[in-house]
């Protein structure tokens, strides 16, 4: 398992996300799928680049600056 830093652009907006899967494939769909369930109306999503990739292990982290 890894864990991925996203950094996505939307058509307003960019959000960053953290997301644990097994695959490069396997987390942009699951990126998707979650901006579908976590804004009311689903966004356009421009662009989704992979920014940091980590094997996922207890006290990994990610640090995200504004």
């Amino acid at each position: 398992m890894y864990l991925y830093k996203l950094e996505v652009t939307l058509e307003d907006q960019i959000v960053y996300m953290i997301v644990m899967g097994d695959s490069d494939e396997e987390i942009m769909n699951e990126a998707e799928a979650h901006l579908s369930k976590y804004f009311v109306a689903p966004p356009k999503v421009r662009e989704i680049v992979l920014v940091e990739k980590k094997r996922a292990a207890k006290g990994t982290a990610y640090v995200l600056e504004r």
